[in-house]
């Protein structure tokens, strides 16, 4: 867990920005859901095999012994407020965005905390293959926005349908390599074999590098939505790389799973920027009828990572136009005066009213690049004026205090 502050903030307020207008531009509205929910909801919706739940949430008896745990991911909850606010009754698809923290019990490591930052884009009630290419394609364009080059890697996980064969089937692969496999990997053998794919242990990849792929085993329907997304992101021109061990750590994903890695050669097989997929069947699995539905979720903190480290963006940092500098006690009451005027006008303007020295403020005037610095001491109070400094030729000119809006918008505009 960390604080952000100072740079780390200026990058997640760049980050928020870029989430506001890509969700309004791909018709998003946003929906905030609680940091606190039912533990059960997870349980039901992430799986109780996985590590997630079994290793990494946060959850407690509260006072009134309810079971609750920190959410440790958005799309379920997303799933539940779709059925109980009877969003079924709107035009489908419902889409929905979301940011805030999430909190998982994990190893701490490159990019990644026990409380992190999440923003996600959620398509409800629609199945067309056409939204599973929006939504990479909305998060493809997004983190280019930030300067950030990635590399998508997509696989289809299958369904109901034909992923029961596809599971026999690795399952009967796993067990002659059974005594290679991790202690973790030989449970998840028992209920998950599709696990073992994702994990980390460096025996269980070598095994999984040579496992029967998903996209040899798919049914007819799941081969032509996975086929149908590829054409689309070749339309797009947006360039993927098939990778038959990629299914995500959540048990509700269903065909179409990807990921967003950097393309920097440093992290490229090191930091996964985020990632998401389809997961027709978690409505089902909340108590719902069938929603087919698809979603994505990137980090904040792995995106500020690779922001601070490959200086590829510049992020557009408020500066003031103008400095309010009193000189004095009286001179501080008229000086906010003029600063609210000029902040209601929609003039960016800066101050420290607690500093009373004329040099201290032109060094601040000047360290924030303030075009003008407005001077209020003793005598523009006797004389109802305010003294104006243009701090790029350090010339000075006094104007009347009643006027003083009206004409620093017009210096404004001449600048």
């Amino acid at each position: 867990m960390k604080d952000i502050y100072d740079q780390d903030q200026i990058w997640f307020q760049e980050i928020r920005k870029a989430v506001a207008v890509f969700a309004r531009d791909f018709g998003f509205s946003r929906i905030d859901t609680p940091i606190l929910e039912q533990h059960s909801l997870f349980v039901r919706a992430v799986g109780d095999q996985t590590d997630v739940v079994q290793k990494e949430m946060y959850a407690f008896v509260d006072q009134g012994g309810e079971h609750i745990a920190a959410r440790p991911e958005a799309t379920a909850s997303i799933v539940r407020a779709y059925l109980e606010h009877g969003m079924l009754s709107k035009p489908q698809p419902v889409k929905l965005y979301y940011e805030g923290p999430m909190f998982r019990h994990e190893r701490p490591q490159l990019g990644r905390y026990r409380q992190f930052f999440q923003f996600g884009f959620e398509a409800l009630g629609d199945q067309h293959p056409v939204l599973d290419a929006e939504m990479i394609l909305l998060g493809e364009r997004l983190l280019a926005s930030l300067g950030l080059k990635v590399v998508l890697q997509i696989n289809s996980i299958g369904d109901e349908n034909c992923r029961p064969q596809y599971t026999h089937i690795l399952k009967s692969y796993f067990r002659t390599n059974k005594a290679r496999l991790c202690a973790d990997c030989q449970k998840r053998l028992l209920k998950n074999p599709l696990r073992v794919l994702d994990c980390k242990e460096p025996s269980c990849v070598g095994i999984a590098k040579d496992a029967p792929q998903t996209i040899d085993h798919l049914c007819t329907a799941c081969k032509d939505h996975f086929v149908q997304v590829l054409e689309y992101l070749d339309e797009l021109q947006i360039a993927y790389e098939l990778n038959p061990r990629l299914v995500r750590g959540l048990d509700y994903y269903t065909k179409t799973v990807f990921e967003y890695w950097s393309d920097d050669e440093r992290f490229r097989d090191k930091l996964a920027l985020g990632g998401g997929g389809r997961y027709d069947r978690l409505a089902e699995l909340l108590g719902g009828r069938t929603v087919p539905a698809v979603g994505m979720a990137p980090g904040f903190e792995r995106i500020v990572l690779l922001l601070n480290e490959l200086k590829t963006y510049e992020p557009k940092v408020y500066a003031p136009q103008v400095f309010v500098a009193p000189l004095g006690d009286q001179a501080r009451k008229r000086a906010l005066k003029v600063y609210d005027g000029l902040r209601a006008a929609g003039v960016r303007v800066a101050q420290n009213f607690s500093k009373d020295g004329l040099s201290s403020q032109l060094g601040m005037a000047s360290k924030l690049q303030a075009r003008f610095t407005l001077i209020i001491g003793q005598q523009e109070i006797l004389d109802d004026t305010v003294m104006v400094r243009d701090m790029e030729t350090s010339s000075q000119e006094v104007v009347d205090y009643g006027k003083i809006v009206g004409d620093i918008k017009k210096r404004l505009r001449k600048k």
